[in-house]
């Protein structure tokens, strides 16, 4: 049986931590899936990180679409929650059709939406409505990323940091079952985690958030020299392929593979 969002909900009450990461295929989504992760999120940072955008604005709902429904396939425990993709939650009804896609088509457990009041108001209001489970996200929104002139920490201006608390809250009594806060300042991620009823799960937010998430491409050492602060690299896979992709071409250069016992 998968996780609901009722169950990670529960989670803060219990004082348990929530694990999640994100997954775009099936082989990556059965790994991290039998290794106990909580939430599989199939990020739309699929743009950046597999299709080689410099930012998530190009991902659209085919592609989405596509990544979810391989990652739901694989998946038998975890929470699959799916990144509605810029452009499709422009209004409420817009917003109730791609969700359904995303749970009834692809097999997600939940969406996730960025942005606070000012946004996605009526947007979660009428999600919930539907009873569609919602993950809200504050902070750093990469979906905005034009509007607020490239990537960094938000909320360090004392007018700042007071909108993403207000849209934390604003989002918590609008019903989301837990919370993305995205590269904010760590006090500042405890101050919401403190604030709201459902958990809150950080990306570059500080230990005081009641969860975690990383794109597991930074995890594994696989997105090149750039590395946010906030990554910890758990194996450098980029490494270890380009060592086995050099002993590969060398074997069959110099005729060692195939061998006998590997020919039919």
């Amino acid at each position: 049986m998968r996780i609901t969002p009722e169950e990670i909900l529960s989670k803060k009450k219990q004082g348990k931590k929530i694990t999640a990461l994100t997954a775009y295929d099936y082989p990556f989504a059965k790994i991290l899936d039998a290794a106990g992760v909580d939430i599989i999120l199939v990020g739309d940072s699929v743009g950046m990180a597999l299709f080689g955008h410099v930012d998530t604005l190009s991902v659209t709902m085919a592609d989405m679409l596509r990544h979810t429904e391989a990652v739901s396939r694989a998946v038998q425990h975890a929470l699959v929650v799916a990144d509605m993709p810029y452009g499709s939650y422009d209004d409420p009804a817009a917003a109730v059709k791609h969700a359904r896609m995303f749970l009834q088509t692809a097999g997600a457990g939940a969406v996730k939406l960025e942005g606070g009041s000012q946004r996605v108001h009526t947007q979660v209001e009428a999600l919930r409505r539907e009873g569609i489970a919602v993950m809200g996200h504050v902070g750093m929104l990469p979906q905005s990323v034009k509007e607020l002139k490239g990537y960094r920490v938000r909320g360090r201006a004392t007018e700042e940091a007071r909108q993403i608390l207000e849209d934390a809250v604003f989002l918590d009594r609008q019903g989301v079952f837990s919370l993305v806060i995205e590269c904010v300042p760590k006090d500042l991620g405890s101050e919401i985690t403190r604030s709201v009823q459902c958990p809150t799960i950080g990306i570059g937010a500080g230990a005081g958030t009641d969860g975690q998430v990383l794109v597991l491409y930074d995890l594994l050492g696989l997105q090149g020299t750039v590395k946010p602060k906030f990554v910890r690299t758990y194996a450098d896979l980029s490494v270890q392929t380009s060592e086995a992709v050099k002993r590969y071409c060398r074997d069959v250069i110099e005729g060692r593979y195939p061998l006998d016992s590997e020919s039919y």
